[in-house]
């Protein structure tokens, strides 16, 4: 059965952040996920949670001075203190609002990047992570790391299915597992449901958004009912978490979603 959480960063804005999860409940999602948290007190965030019964499913850890372009630390030399901090944070909101997996964004290279400014990258990303997925196992939570596009992320480290499969693998931690957003997947690489087979077992959260503009699932060149039914014959019970940005109103767009439990108006 497919499980949708609103993404509340960019659904419901039509109001205020903490107003977004009861207007969530009421279109019918029963879990939500978000950029992040950090702005609010943990406290706040869980009472919205709770006076709505939705599931907290995922966000990210904190990625950097996001204002200034910053878009993660995990691979980024000489911001391994931060980047351990910001473990730290992340996983303290984790246990207060009962989620279960965090996102570490990997972050950017810098433009022009060489091979050996890569391969830098890459031996902090592995060290970063096997770091996160230690403290992590500690409190019972999952690591995910998510191939974004350099389309519309320039210059992001981890970009290719291949490669974060290469990279779960040299880290080597149960609790460190693939987001795959299908979004992403099919702006690099397309193949999308070939892509899900081949790494269906290191799937940790599936995320979903129209392509190209990113708008309803509906719109756009990916058939995602085609892919809700592979999800489901290959077992997954987890989220799909509902990453676009609505054309209008979030509510009147939610009819591409009545068949999974949604409600639109």
């Amino acid at each position: 059965m497919i499980r949708l959480a609103a993404n509340l960063s960019m659904l419901f804005n039509e109001h205020a952040f903490l107003d977004r999860f009861a207007a969530a409940a009421e279109s019918g999602f029963k879990g939500v996920e978000y950029l992040f948290p950090y702005a609010f007190a943990a406290r706040d965030v869980q009472h919205a949670l709770k006076d709505a019964q939705l599931e907290q499913v995922l966000f990210n850890m904190p990625p950097g001075d996001w204002d200034a372009g910053e878009r993660g630390l995990a691979s980024l030399p000489g911001r391994e203190a931060e980047f351990r901090d910001s473990v730290t944070a992340a996983l303290s909101y984790a246990e207060a609002l009962g989620c279960p997996r965090v996102h570490a964004m990997a972050g950017l290279l810098p433009d022009n990047a060489d091979a050996a400014t890569q391969a830098e990258h890459h031996a902090t990303y592995i060290r970063n992570l096997r770091f996160a997925a230690n403290e992590a196992a500690k409190v019972g939570r999952d690591i995910l790391i998510e191939p974004i596009n350099t389309r519309d992320m320039p210059g992001f480290f981890l970009s290719r299915q291949a490669q974060a499969m290469a990279v779960l693998e040299e880290v080597g931690a149960k609790n460190l597992k693939l987001q795959f957003d299908l979004y992403h997947c099919q702006i690099m690489e397309g193949d999308l449901i070939r892509h899900l087979e081949r790494q269906f077992s290191a799937i940790g959260h599936v995320q979903i958004a129209g392509v190209p503009d990113r708008h309803e699932p509906n719109v756009g060149e990916v058939h995602y009912p085609a892919i809700f039914e592979r999800l489901s014959a290959l077992g997954y019970r987890g989220w799909v978490g509902c990453e676009y940005r609505p054309q209008a109103a979030t509510r009147a767009g939610l009819w591409w979603g009545a068949p999974w439990g949604l409600t639109p108006r």
